[in-house]
């Protein structure tokens, strides 16, 4: 099985990918026998070289294979973050197994549906998450073995420890003669409005982001320690802790628990990553409180965000605390990462950059046509990586995907130097006076105030029914709510904004409701009041 080649030398990198390809078999072949006693991943249990992950994959691949598993199989991972996360993941691309990593803070509901729409025959699954997934096992009519990750107590009925069959399992594995083109893994899309999606990549695509994003746009290198905020199971964390340090041959600090702004601070501190990957709202905890590490405890060199758009104040601040700048740009499951970025050398604060190279992107209408810089619009975008399609979801399959270009559901408009601007999701956007406004806009403005930590925008329905913007704001700690805050505010955003923008309410929250990544789940915010009411 040859390897793919990667020139960057060039913009954008050109790869060479063989008809015969597999993406695990790259990954890790890539780094031997050269970097066979590197550290390749620190997780909370210690340290494992690039050797010893090559010797856990094909032990893991093996296991499959004696527990009756075959190509184009699936398979779901409900791991949390160690090393146990990329043996599974590569082990069953490597077996021409189809690996399904899931969220590890839903519902029982949740994961039942996931393992009938996928029709996974095994299940793996860390001992800390057994309690919540438990319930969904028996409703599942293709599940056949559950293998239990980290498991120090004896095995349930029904399954078995995920230790004791590596242990017994061989550390030589050929790999599977899989292709370029045919599905490499799933990655579930989110379901906050219908059911979650079953996005299908395919083995080239892991490749591809890491040569035009990793290292084409960061300037990822070997020498490099990662850390992420972002769990593996999401189309950002997996990139980032998984496929991109494992291409440059680099090291990947892994967490098992939430990352908490002390968490992600102490590793920091111990492991000096110097490439750190973060969401805004965690950022922004980070500078709120005391748990952000002095500049001269820390090595980081780079760091990037992705997620929500990035609030230009709180960029700035990071900069000043850390004296390091984040590199913000936006990707999606459908696209597997980063498409539109600023750049190391180019940062455009408020902005998101341009599109990567080797992505393409456009802003468009309701009916598919261009529309002019400075107005919003749908954004499309073209590149290598997009999903093959949604599983079992034709119709939604043919909404999205539209020949070469995906179709994104955000908006965006492009500024007069040609950088794009986020304007929130096409379902978020407001329409104020015949005008549309972002609530993105708003939020930032209004999270450029002393006293707020925090801010959400959603549209409410006024005494004559036509909508106008509602603020929702979560205060910094010594600025009590009050009347007078509130009318500070409204008066706070005018001077910044056009004065149709203004929150006509505000009102003041301990938090907002989030998604497991940190986006704020404005949908919940619009159902909070049901009923037109007059501005306060």
């Amino acid at each position: 099985m040859e390897l793919s080649r990667i020139d960057t030398s060039v913009s954008p990198p050109v790869l060479e990918i063989p008809a015969q390809y597999n993406a695990a078999h790259d990954l890790i072949e890539r780094n031997l026998p050269a970097r066979a006693g590197k550290t390749a991943y620190i997780d909370d249990a210690g340290s494992v070289t690039y050797g010893e992950l090559a010797a856990r994959v094909n032990r893991f691949a093996n296991l499959l294979h004696a527990l009756g598993l075959h190509m184009e199989q699936r398979i779901l991972l409900c791991l949390k973050d160690s090393i146990d996360f990329p043996v599974a993941f590569l082990g069953a691309v490597k077996a021409g197994i189809v690996p399904v990593p899931v969220n590890t803070l839903l519902t029982a509901a949740d994961y039942a549906y996931m393992l009938h729409d996928s029709r996974a025959a095994l299940l793996v699954v860390s001992e800390a998450l057994l309690p919540q997934v438990q319930p969904a096992l028996a409703l599942s009519s293709f599940l056949s073995k559950v293998l239990i990750a980290g498991a120090t107590a004896p095995p349930a009925p029904g399954t078995l420890r995920l230790a004791d069959l590596l242990d017994s399992s061989s550390t030589a594995f050929k790999t599977a003669p899989t292709q370029r083109d045919e599905p490499c893994f799933w990655l579930y899309s989110s379901g906050s409005t219908g059911v979650p999606k079953g996005t299908v990549h395919v083995h080239s695509s892991l490749i591809e982001t890491a040569a035009l994003y990793a290292q084409g746009t960061l300037g990822l290198k070997e020498s490099d320690v990662t850390l992420s905020a972002a769990k593996l199971f999401f189309a950002y964390g997996l990139g980032n802790s998984l496929t991109f340090p494992l291409s440059v041959g680099a090291t990947a600090v892994l967490m098992a628990e939430r990352a908490t702004p002390a968490a992600v601070a102490a590793r920091l501190v111990a492991h000096r990553p110097t490439v750190f990957s973060g969401v805004p709202t965690l950022f922004a905890a980070m500078l709120a409180g005391d748990a952000l590490p002095e500049a001269s405890k820390l090595s980081l060199r780079l760091c990037n965000s992705a997620g929500e758009a990035l609030p230009e104040s709180i960029a700035r601040r990071w900069r000043e605390r850390t004296g390091v700048d984040i590199v913000d740009g936006i990707g999606s499951t459908e696209m597997l990462h980063i498409f539109i970025s600023n750049r190391p050398d180019r940062i455009r604060y408020g902005t998101l950059g341009v599109p990567v190279p080797g992505f393409d992107a456009k802003i468009v209408d309701e009916e598919g046509r261009p529309v002019p810089p400075g107005e919003i619009g749908d954004l499309w975008v073209r590149g290598s990586t997009s999903a093959k399609f949604y599983w079992n979801q034709h119709e939604r399959s043919r909404a999205t995907f539209q020949g070469h270009w995906t179709r994104t559901g955000d908006r965006f408009f492009t500024n007069p130097d040609g950088d794009y601007v986020y304007a929130g999701r096409a379902d978020d956007m407001l329409k104020v006076g015949g005008i549309y406004v972002s609530p993105i806009e708003v939020e930032a403005a209004l999270v450029a105030h002393p006293a707020v930590h925090e801010a959400a925008v959603v549209g409410r329905l006024d005494a004559d029914r036509l909508v106008k913007p509602a603020a929702y704001i979560v205060l910094d700690s010594g600025h009590p709510p009050s009347a007078a805050l509130a009318e500070e505010l409204k008066v706070f955003v005018k001077t910044r904004l056009a004065p149709y923008k203004y929150p006509r309410w505000i009102e003041f929250m301990d938090e907002l409701p989030k998604t497991a990544t940190g986006k704020i789940q404005r949908f919940k915010l619009r159902s909070v009041r049901a009923e037109p009411e007059e501005p306060v």
